[in-house]
């Protein structure tokens, strides 16, 4: 089947840097998709090219009310589109709308964002449970750096377990917030980006925001809080369960991890896995699960991602065969691999 639609505004935010944005419809949906004359010939199957000319449609009249759309959140919203058939393309651009968090303005790029920003809104302690790139971090500090703001608390906690990734740092020179510093530093480029410089230096000096390791939270109570743990999976089971119970009153806590980059050392048991387990169905706790197509930074990061997700998944079959004593299939070759 072969439709033609006429492009008559934001062709170069459509098409984005090198084509990437049309590719994602081309990938997502099986079809092919060619400009010619200020008209985009699809070419496909019907299913596919149905789908592209509706996402299309609802594109050409956003932009027609004066909707800006930029090259990375286009692609954002392309991939969740084409990766589920029943969101509204319109619908989706417009749940997502854009808030300000300090000098930042925000909006999720892709449905797990969007219930991310939703449960933290709703509940009073929220695990964000996902791969590198996917926002936990940067969308828990804009959404504490707002409550803030708007003062529903007084102060701002954001910490994370000092723990090396694989490497072995030695001694670090300096005073010990001189030695912690660099496991912080993700937090603070977070602040720095929501909040102009001088301010952050003022709130950090008067500890309305205080960026500390994990073991200066024990023995606290965190009143009128929000409350943010990352790089979670390097919590020990019994350092989660310490800094979960900190909570205060008027408090909201944010845990962030990854649990395929587990850096404990002597194959310790995460306590995020364990927090995940334990937790789960608890009423005013909720678990959000980010994957690859939740990624917003450089489009070669989710490649890699779901590359790793592959190859884990074969190492398990292999030692699974191995145990077993059945010879393993042969893996998959993926196309451009």
């Amino acid at each position: 089947m072969r439709i033609s639609i006429p492009i008559t505004r934001g062709i170069e935010s459509l098409f984005g840097t090198r084509d990437e944005n049309i590719r994602v419809l081309e990938s997502g949906l099986g079809i092919r998709a060619t400009l010619r004359n200020d008209n985009l010939e699809i070419e496909g199957e019907e299913p596919g090219v149905r789908r592209a000319e509706e996402i299309l449609s609802d594109y050409q009249q956003l932009v027609q009310e004066g909707i800006v759309f930029t090259n990375g959140s286009l692609n954002s919203y392309f991939r969740v589109a084409t990766g589920d058939i029943s969101i509204n393309f319109r619908a989706l651009v417009q749940s997502a709308r854009q808030r300000s968090f300090g000098k930042k303005m925000l909006a999720p790029k892709s449905i797990n964002q969007q219930r991310y920003f939703e449960a933290i809104e709703r509940n009073d302690l929220v695990f964000g449970i996902g791969p590198a790139g996917t926002g936990k971090t940067y969308l828990a500090v804009a959404l504490a750096v707002s409550a803030l703001l708007n003062k529903r608390v007084s102060r701002i906690i954001l910490t994370r377990p000092a723990v090396e990734a694989g490497e072995r740092l030695g001694f670090l020179p300096g005073t010990l917030q001189e030695k912690v510093d660099p496991y912080l530093r993700p937090l603070y480029d977070a602040l720095y980006d929501m909040i102009e410089p001088d301010k952050v230096e003022k709130l950090l000096e008067r500890s309305t925001i205080e960026v500390a390791p994990l073991a200066f939270m024990r023995g606290r109570t965190l009143n009128d809080s929000f409350i943010i743990l990352d790089e979670a999976q390097n919590c020990t089971p019994e350092q989660m369960k310490m800094v979960l119970t900190r909570q205060g009153f008027n408090s909201k806590t944010v845990v962030t991890g990854d649990l395929t980059q587990i850096d404990l050392p002597n194959a310790r048991r995460s306590g995020l896995l364990e927090a995940s387990e334990v937790l789960r169905g608890i009423d005013g706790i909720s678990f959000v699960y980010f994957d690859d197509q939740d990624v917003v930074r450089h489009c070669l990061v989710q490649r890699i991602v779901k590359a790793y997700e592959r190859y884990q998944e074969q190492a398990q079959e292999r030692q699974l065969c191995l145990k077993l004593n059945v010879p393993a299939e042969p893996a998959e070759t993926q196309p451009g691999e």
